[in-house]
């Protein structure tokens, strides 16, 4: 016998943002009176809205989804009003693809149109494919067809991501030029082509650390807005950002573990910040970095397995023991260089500081 459909949702590891935030989409779009381009849910001021959080004149409290600058979502919604497509850039971490997955769920109801962006996609990935066992039974049908993601976007209206796009080779990214100029995918085998309907759009991401690796042609950087997403700018921010994934985290995986107290979450991000600027906070001690980018998603990482070993095999309360080894990890990718710059900066700056002697510990017993 199926589970419920209801049972079958919150059985999901993880959730699409549509699903997961199904009542804020709908509240917003029962209150939105604003005007909204072809084919979208929700207007502009309701996709910001739904971003950056807020409260509804009826007093729905929206949660944020993304802490930082009002104007950037503002662009990223406006250029996908028009007709060029949107590419999120940034270092690794700085919510380029969270971003992308909760406008295609604000904009279109459906964040599940992806293509993953690999050095062994080909052309059916943004294409189309073929059922070969139709295709030898009946010859070239649209039965036979098997529509790629950018493909049912087209057809339906809808906004196509693309991740990691200059991982993709370029023979390959030279297929988006023609579709996102002409807004046409011509299918020659059955002598037909299927034009975009009006809603249709690209979110594209890609990140500095792949610069050189497949560079996007300038032909098709034209067809695109570029966005940067940056790192949080100040530690206060970057702190909020992590206590509020990390609640959800916890929450989403059920982990029998209190939310962490404060203090850990900015010392986890204290960390970080030091080591990916090469200075401390207060601008006194410079440091050598590691080849990582430790970025705030990593930083989300770290906390979450510190919760998951302090709820299964402590009493549930975080403590800088049950960090110490994640925290290691993600600093200390290279075992010589990166194992050097961890321990100068534990040495130097952990060691030192008022009430960081229990984290220096921690981590100088499996650094």
């Amino acid at each position: 016998m199926n589970a419920p459909a209801s049972n079958s949702l919150n059985a999901v590891l993880r959730q699409h943002a549509e699903q997961q935030f199904a009542e804020e989409l709908a509240e917003l779009a029962s209150q939105d009176k604003k005007p909204r381009p072809g084919n979208w849910l929700l207007s502009p001021w309701a996709v910001k809205t739904y971003l950056l959080g807020g409260t509804l004149e009826n007093g729905f409290q929206v949660s944020p989804k993304y802490i930082g600058s009002p104007r950037l979502i503002e662009i990223t919604v406006a250029t996908l009003a028009t007709d060029r497509a949107l590419l999120l850039y940034g270092v690794p971490g700085t919510a380029k693809s969270w971003v992308s997955e909760h406008l295609a769920a604000a904009i279109s109801g459906d964040s599940s149109l992806l293509i993953q962006g690999t050095a062994g996609t080909d052309e059916s990935a943004l294409r189309y494919g073929w059922n070969y066992a139709r295709l030898l039974a009946e010859g070239p049908s649209e039965g036979a067809m098997v529509a790629s993601p950018m493909l049912k976007a087209m057809r339906d209206g809808k906004l196509a991501r693309l991740e990691e796009m200059t991982r993709v080779p370029s023979e390959v990214q030279d297929t988006l030029i023609t579709l996102l100029s002409e807004k046409t995918l011509p299918v020659p085998e059955l002598g037909i082509e299927v034009q975009a309907r009006r809603g249709f759009n690209v979110i594209a991401t890609a990140n500095n650390r792949d610069k050189g690796v497949n560079e996007m042609s300038s032909a098709l950087m034209r067809r695109f807005n570029t966005v940067i997403l940056p790192t949080p700018e100040t530690f206060d921010e970057e702190v909020a950002i992590v206590s509020r994934r990390v609640a959800e985290l916890g929450r989403a995986l059920e982990l029998p573990a209190e939310k962490p107290a404060l203090e850990e979450v900015r010392r986890v991000v204290a960390v970080f910040r030091e080591l990916r600027s090469g200075l401390t906070e207060d601008g006194k001690t410079k440091l050598k970095s590691p080849s990582g980018s430790l970025s705030t998603a990593e930083a989300i990482s770290v906390l979450g397995h510190g919760m998951a070993v302090a709820g299964y095999y402590s009493d549930g309360v975080l403590r800088a023991a049950d960090l110490a080894a994640s925290l290691t990890g993600a600093i200390v990718k290279d075992p010589v260089q990166d194992k050097l710059v961890w321990l100068e900066y534990l040495k130097t700056v952990a060691r030192e500081r008022d009430g960081w002697k229990d984290l220096y510990r921690a981590c100088m017993d499996v650094v």
